[in-house]
């Protein structure tokens, strides 16, 4: 499942200069680090030098002024820093305070993996209220990650071939259901590497925190800022092992668990279980808002009124579009978000009431948007590039079915689409990695880590890891929600907290138990 606010389900301040390599920065789990540690170094240089040519954005980015677009140069394979190299594509706005107030820039990546961050500035612009007193110390900076966007894209397979529906139901029937998906599965990791071989062996999250890294040595910046969500809390989690004496302040929300067991295989089985629980937690707010919606007053009946829509739509794709796999792509979003509680809950009612055209607008692909579902596509490449990269994948299949199979009778929302949708590291061509083992290095700061107890996506459990690698670190956690992303929430708990952390460098004392953001009102 792919993490953050890039994941959508498709079955399918201060000194200029570089800093030199942290004593940490050969601390990885394969001989080949320390090259790549040196390659580092040299690429940071070289960024530190050549600074960034800051433009007014291209047009069609979306990206209004006085936002200004760049580009930073890195090795394709940091093992070799004077080969092949790629272009990534950075953004900022200034900070809005006076010269005196600036502490640097903060950097940002949303997910994925395969969100661009490129709309973080957008902050700025669209005054955001959560981040007013903190743009006023940092410039914004986004970018998009190597494979993503603008950065050296990667693509596996024909966009519009991508998004066409309805897909085969992600929930098998028989042995022959199991065997298409496999061949999906297995087509679609030989497109990735017929369309995008030369990259994939190179999608590592170790080379993104190394190209963080760069980037940072590009602006200018002695040290680090960086807010990581989802995803990019493991991206931070390797800069902080890879880098630590380069970490000024770093915040991590909605924490992927960094344990080498679970990433990242073991992960995906864990969210399975997650998302089951937040999918009833929705139900259970569908239910106690009968009055708004007609779904039934308990859980059981709107769980009733999904299987019947499911079944309906399995029978016969509602619009001719909208089967099952599109019915879960724009269903999770509930669990992932408490921000689509009502929308979706909304669609759903209106379904329920005799208004198809309300779902077939909502979940069907729009074949007409190019633009869109190209950037769909290279999502979900760049996500399937990077997990496959990142660790050793099981290639026999009787783990997966046997695993899956067990997770489906109590977890059935999720588990086969999530499985489906990571079949293609089984039978991936490409060099897989072992995950680097995360820890402390000298001279990591405090990290401020912000968890909701309910996370789907992310479950709690990487929130409580990742406090337990990085001595020093604060966990501030949401209790009673399950919203992915808390620090773009309304709640004083834990947004003042976050300001204090990027103003300051203040930490509390101790760990800290929010009580929950308001619910959601239909």
């Amino acid at each position: 499942m792919a993490l953050g606010s890039a994941g959508v389900f498709v079955t399918a301040t201060l000194i200029a200069g570089a800093v030199a390599p942290s004593a940490s920065a050969s601390t990885g789990s394969r001989p080949g680090q320390d090259r790549e540690a040196r390659g580092a170094a040299i690429a940071a240089e070289r960024a530190a030098k050549a600074g960034v040519d800051w433009q007014d954005c291209p047009a069609d980015w979306g990206l209004e002024k006085p936002i200004q677009c760049g580009w930073v140069t890195v090795p394709l394979n940091y093992a070799k820093p004077n080969g092949k190299q790629i272009k990534l594509a950075v953004d900022r706005i200034g900070n809005t305070g006076t010269k005196a107030e600036r502490q640097g820039a903060l950097i940002y990546n949303p997910g994925g993996p395969g969100g661009s961050g490129l709309r973080f500035p957008r902050r700025v612009t669209t005054k955001n209220p959560l981040w007013v007193n903190t743009s006023k110390a940092y410039d914004f900076v986004g970018f998009d990650p190597r494979g993503v966007g603008h950065s050296a894209p990667i693509s596996c397979i024909d966009p519009q071939e991508f998004v066409k529906a309805p897909k085969a139901d992600p929930v098998p029937d028989s042995a022959a259901d199991k065997r298409a998906q496999r061949k999906l599965a297995r087509e679609y990791a030989d497109g990735c590497h017929e369309r995008s071989g030369e990259m994939l062996p190179h999608m590592t999250t170790p080379n993104t925190a190394r190209d963080l890294d760069v980037i940072r040595a590009a602006l200018g910046e002695k040290k680090l800022n960086f807010l990581g969500v989802s995803y990019g809390t493991y991206i931070g989690a390797v800069y902080g092992t890879l880098f630590p004496g380069h970490v000024r302040r770093m915040i991590v929300d909605s924490v992927v668990n960094p344990s080498r067991e679970k990433i990242w295989y073991e992960a995906n089985l864990d969210q399975d279980v997650a998302f089951e629980g937040r999918w009833k937690d929705w139900q259970d707010w569908v239910a106690a808002n009968d009055a708004a919606f007609h779904l039934g007053t308990t859980r059981a009946a709107v769980q009733d009124q999904w299987l019947k829509l499911r079944a309906t739509a399995k029978k016969n794709p509602i619009g001719g579009v909208v089967g099952p796999a599109e019915l879960i792509a724009f269903f999770q979003s509930a669990p992932y978000y408490d921000s689509s509680w009502v929308p979706v809950a909304t669609v759903f009612s209106k379904y329920v009431a005799g208004d198809t055209q309300a779902l077939v607008d909502a979940a069907a692909p729009d074949l007409s948007d190019t633009a869109g579902n190209a950037a769909s596509e290279n999502s979900n490449a760049v996500y399937t590039a990077v997990e496959c990269a990142d660790a050793k994948w099981p290639t026999n299949w009787r783990k997966w079915d046997r695993d899956n199979t067990r997770l489906h009778k109590n977890h059935p929302f999720m588990t086969w689409a999530n499985a489906w949708m990571n079949l293609p590291c089984a039978t991936w061509s490409a060099k897989q990695q072992t995950p680097l083992k995360v820890k402390t290095g000298e001279g990591l700061p405090g990290v401020l880590i912000v968890q909701s107890e309910r996370d789907a996506a992310t479950p709690y459990e990487g929130a409580v890891a990742l406090h337990k690698r990085f001595k020093g670190s604060r966990l501030i956690t949401e209790k009673n929600a399950g919203s992915h992303g808390v620090t773009g929430l309304v709640n004083p708990c834990v947004n003042e907290r976050v300001d204090a952390y990027l103003l300051t460098g203040k930490l509390d004392a101790a760990d800290v138990t929010c009580t929950p953001h308001a619910t959601p009102k239909p």
